[in-house]
């Protein structure tokens, strides 16, 4: 494809520079031709599949524009501003006139003398584009609602994202490392089809039954379908090519990928969803651009925004997409400051303008988000123990809620003691001792994430044995800086601690019970601190968040979060650290708090506001992401659907382009209905040639454009196509892919689909361009004028067979797996690692 422009730059090479004019004084060391760069043309009238460029014109409100030193009209994603601006200064008017002769030369060269189209012309291409549309339209939509109610069963991530649309229901409150959008919406879906949240989802497999499944399988399927249409618009705006945007559509319509996760309630669709409106709203931002502040403008950059808040509402991954238009609009901001003729007023209205529609807006409408989630989910549910105690206070149902306990702690009060770091739980102890071999074999103390007796502990001063609530005793608070006892209620021994090694954590300190009915040793001392407070200060029940310092070895209470053996019932080891640096591992807050004595306040006094709820519910998803490991195996340790497993769900971010690996949706058994997630390979495996293919190509014109090679003025209109069209759409795939390879967590396959959008996108501009461009250097053979739309049929008619072969793996296979001939995939498994 590459040979039409190896001999152009060939051919032109001696043209590169023209001659310099004759003058006084010394001649310049080197002076580059200024280029002229045209925008996209209209299409012909009626010329809907060859899509062919008209003969390049430059009008006469362009070259004011020129003259006038203002920046030309954006043509799609990022093409407006290659035409060279003259700049005030000692050498602005002669590079004015300079810049003056080359486009009068140009466009009395390329005028072309043919008509304009009559009106009827223009009307017929108009209702012949919309006809393509609502053709690409029908096609996405008929291919993702096709048995959409099969299988009848829950298939992989349905069983946590339809049990979260259950919630939101029964207004249950939950935690999910995602933020709350995407399962507001399917929730919201399921409400308005009839589903009444009553089904538990609870593994892969289980029959729906008689409940309302369709209504939220439906909405992904919907916003699924509208992926396709959105590129379309993206490519045809970026390319101003039919061809280019109807290729883009045929291979994400035929994409079984895309297709699957189009199918199930899942998170995928709504993101994907978002990404591209956001894309395509950039795109006709950019359009707009020589008309700024005009009512199209506003509303293409409100959209924009819009969709910011829509994409990091439902994944975090969003943000990828708001980097990609950060720096669009910093590159526009940066054209903008260099445009002389701007005065500073206008430049600050460009600035206020994007501030407000693509950072104010998208904020606004993240928060209003959460706002929401919180305002429906009021009730006590599986996401409590994420969170602190004064957030629990605010659930009804919780023992918190509505309930009034003394304020400030006081020596005698019966408390539990909750750590601060996710999903931990209370301080907590029982009958068992340590096994032998196991540091001292003494009674065990733990960390419990459910409500208990054992988690009950009296704190009492360090030198007496007095009763604290003995009504003879006046009322003793616990201050900052206190030394004290904590003695278990249920065993009566004290918390203590030694220099023998804790049971998992190398190089921390062994924690136990110990004593009998209450005396000890100086080991049960500790020293209770309260963060940033001064010495004297009370204690806040649920507010403050305090350490505990032992006072013989000076090290720090905490939990290391590991599951201890069966020994100690799978409960979470609680070690003492020498390290002292402060660790949400080490703080702690006192939540239960009973005490005759005093007099007991509303919890409402002490519950968060909705600024430190937010803030709390960030860090606490933040948290989740740094501790992978640990949430798979304590929150998700109940739920089989969700527990990844070795060579089936998850991949590496290498595997992802080259189709490596599937991700099996539903059925093992030659018996069961299959469903398995893999990208149709003649896609994907082009997809990745035309990634490869773009970097050389495009290499190829920016080093030519930059050493000033004069090419035809169509080659160029084909060149900033390729370079800035399909330039956005590579650093698209680029944002959404290289960043997995730096996170920790766990990743599947899944995770690859927006990269795969703009991939697509990238693979139907290039092809594009490239049949473009050796069609026009092969004019002067017979079959040059069919060789771009016999390249085009072949590229359409090749997606669409191979969708006819691999459709099976999204719409379900029942019988022989693909090892057996009599298979509906036989001879199609290409890799030994597709499994199906």
């Amino acid at each position: 494809m590459l040979c039409a422009t190896s001999r152009l730059l060939a051919a032109r090479a001696a043209s590169a520079l023209p001659a310099h004019p004759r003058g006084r004084g010394p001649a310049p060391r080197s002076r580059r031709r200024e280029l002229h760069f045209p925008g996209h043309p209209e299409l012909p009238p009626g010329d809907l599949l060859a899509g062919r460029f008209a003969g390049p014109s430059v009008s006469t409100g362009r070259r004011a524009i020129l003259r006038r030193g203002r920046m030309p009209p954006a043509a799609g994603g990022g093409l407006a501003g290659s035409e060279l601006r003259p700049r005030r200064g000692r050498c602005g008017s002669q590079a004015a006139r300079a810049a003056g002769r080359d486009v009068a030369t140009e466009t009395a060269t390329a005028r072309s003398p043919k008509r304009p189209a009559p009106p009827s012309s223009r009307r017929f291409e108009a209702a012949g584009r919309w006809a393509l549309l609502a053709l690409v339209t029908l096609t996405s939509f008929a291919t993702r609602f096709h048995r959409l109610d099969q299988p009848p069963h829950i298939c992989w991530d349905e069983t946590h994202f339809g049990k979260m649309g259950s919630y939101y229901i029964n207004r249950t409150f939950f935690f999910d490392v995602h933020p709350p959008l995407g399962k507001m919406l399917i929730g919201l879906a399921g409400y308005l089809s009839g589903y009444d949240g009553t089904f538990l989802f609870q593994k892969p497999g289980d029959n729906y039954e008689h409940h309302s499944y369709m209504g939220m399988r439906g909405f992904c399927a919907f916003l699924g379908s509208m992926l396709i249409p959105l590129a379309y618009l993206t490519v045809l705006e970026l390319s101003r090519s039919l061809p280019a945007a109807l290729l883009t559509a045929a291979l994400l319509t035929f994409d079984t990928g895309c297709l699957t996760l189009s199918q199930y309630i899942l998170l995928d669709p709504i993101l994907m969803f978002f990404i591209m409106a956001a894309m395509l709203s950039m795109v006709k931002y950019n359009s707009c651009a020589n008309r700024p502040f005009s009512a199209p403008w506003w509303f293409w950059l409100s959209l924009t925004g819009v969709n910011l808040a829509g994409a990091l509402g439902v994944k975090f991954v969003g943000l990828f997409i708001i980097l990609q238009v950060g720096w669009n609009t910093l590159s526009d901001l940066w054209h903008l400051f260099g445009d002389l003729s701007l005065s500073m007023v206008t430049l600050g209205k460009h600035l206020t303008a994007r501030i407000l529609c693509l950072i104010v807006l998208p904020l606004a409408l993240y928060i209003a988000t959460y706002a929401v989630h919180f305002m429906v989910l009021n009730k006590s549910g599986p996401g409590d123990g994420f969170f602190s105690s004064a957030f629990q206070a605010r659930l009804s149902g919780n023992n918190l809620h509505n309930a009034s306990i003394p304020e400030h702690l006081a020596y005698g009060s019966v408390i539990t003691v909750k750590n601060l770091r996710m999903a931990i739980g209370y301080l907590h102890s029982h009958r068992h001792f340590y096994p032998e071999g196991v540091g001292a074999r003494q009674q065990q103390v733990t960390t419990y994430l459910h409500k208990d007796y054992n988690n009950l502990w009296i704190i009492k001063k360090h030198n007496s044995n007095s009763d604290p609530l003995d009504p003879s005793h006046p009322v003793e608070f616990v201050r900052h800086g206190d030394i004290i006892r904590l003695e278990h209620k249920e065993t009566s021994r004290n918390l203590h601690s030694h220099y023998h090694e804790a049971p998992l954590t190398r190089k921390h300190y062994q924690v136990t019970g110990y004593g009998i009915n209450g005396s000890g040793d100086s080991n049960d001392f500790w020293r209770i601190e309260v963060i940033n407070r001064k010495f004297g200060n009370r204690i806040k029940v649920l507010r403050s968040r305090i350490r505990l310092i032992h006072l013989v070895t000076g090290c720090v209470l905490g939990s290391s979060g590991k599951v201890l053996p069966k020994w100690g019932w799978e409960q979470l080891e609680v070690t003492c650290t020498p390290y002292l640096k402060e660790t949400l591992s080490s703080i702690w807050n006192v939540e239960d708090h009973i005490n005759p004595k005093l007099p007991n306040i509303s919890l409402e006094v002490l519950q968060p506001s909705f600024p430190e709820i937010m803030l709390e519910s960030h860090l606490v998803m933040i948290r989740s992401s740094v501790w992978t490991s640990f949430f798979l195996t304590t929150f998700l340790q109940g739920n089989n659907g969700l527990k990844p497993k070795d060579n089936e769900f998850t991949s590496k971010p290498w595997h992802w382009p080259i189709n490596f690996q599937g991700l099996r949706f539903s059925g093992v058994n030659d018996t069961d209905f299959r469903v398995y997630l893999l990208g149709n390979p003649v896609i994907w495996w082009l997809n990745l040639l035309s990634i490869a293919l773009y970097i050389l190509s495009a290499s190829i014109f920016a080093v030519a454009v930059q050493r000033g090679a004069h090419l035809p003025v169509k080659v160029e209109g084909l060149s900033q196509v390729l370079l800035r069209g399909g330039g956005q759409l590579l650093f698209g795939w680029m944002m959404h892919y290289f960043p997995f390879f730096l996170m920790g967590r766990v990743l599947y396959f899944h995770h690859y689909f927006p990269a795969m959008l703009f991939s697509s996108m990238l693979t139907g501009l290039l092809w594009d361009t490239l049949l473009r461009l050796c069609a026009w250097s092969l004019a002067s053979y017979p079959l040059a004028r069919c060789m771009h739309v016999l390249g085009i049929l072949t590229l359409l008619l090749g997606t669409a067979y191979s969708f006819y072969l691999f459709h099976p793996l999204a719409y379900g296979m029942v019988g022989p797996l693909a090892q057996d001939p009599r298979s509906p995939m036989a001879g199609l498994r290409w890799l030994e690692s597709w499994d199906f």
